[in-house]
């Protein structure tokens, strides 16, 4: 998993620049990572606005379907992560406590908004022979700063090691690259989450950096892998 908005259901922001948006469930999955120069976490910016908007349906090999997260999908989500906190808890703060319908119906509108506001990208993962129930959970955050996107991700445990949250992110990490303005994408990851850090590894990101950040889920180190990927 990737870090959750704190980053995979991890992640949304629809809250006016400067305000802090609700924490979305988004993001788990790791091995252990070379080591690479430390440092100090850069401080949470407003989130940057893309003009242009990523696909809202990827089709991926396998039947694999990445779809944009919409208010209708908020039943099936909450029964996702319900179904998944034991999964979830050890990397994602928001799977501390179980989420009530109301609130994930909430993060969902506020995913709608912050879509249309060009600030985050949030997709739900189904399969062709499975349409409507969520496999994963995947978004693209403009929270990094200019003229880049993070991205991040978890995946349901009955379907961990099927390839899925590595076909995913390869999609938005293409997405994200042509979209006007964005030169860089990122994935972070805490160092202990072994399976999250093959996600990156696997699709030729760079480990640019470890930074020192708290560490607020029970198996979070608080040193945070840093991979990038530029046109």
């Amino acid at each position: 998993m990737s870090r959750a908005q704190s980053h995979s259901c991890e992640p949304a922001r629809a809250a006016p620049a400067g305000t802090a948006a609700p924490a979305d469930p988004e993001a788990p999955a790791g091995t252990a990572a070379p080591e690479a120069p430390t440092a100090p976490a850069a401080p949470t910016d407003a989130p940057e606005v893309t003009t242009g908007r990523p696909p809202e349906l990827l089709r991926l090999p396998g039947g694999l379907r990445l779809h944009r997260r919409r208010s209708a999908h908020a039943p099936a989500l909450n029964r996702a992560v319900r179904a998944n906190l034991e999964h979830l808890r050890p990397w994602m703060e928001w799977a501390a406590e179980a989420p009530t319908r109301a609130r994930t119906a909430e993060l969902t509108r506020a995913g709608t908004a912050a879509w249309e506001a060009g600030t985050d990208f949030m997709y739900l993962a189904d399969l062709d022979g499975a349409p409507g129930r969520v496999v994963g959970a995947f978004g693209l955050h403009g929270r990094i700063g200019p003229g880049a996107l993070e991205i991040g991700y978890w995946v349901a445990a009955r379907h961990v090691g099927r390839g899925i949250a590595t076909a995913a992110a390869g999609a938005l990490t293409e997405a994200a690259l042509a979209l006007p303005g964005i030169a860089r994408v990122e994935i972070r990851c805490d160092q202990a989450n072994g399976a999250s850090a093959a996600v990156p590894r696997k699709l030729g990101y760079r480990l640019d950096r470890i930074t020192e950040a708290a560490a607020r889920a029970p198996g979070e180190t608080g040193r945070q892998l840093v991979w990038v990927k530029e046109r």
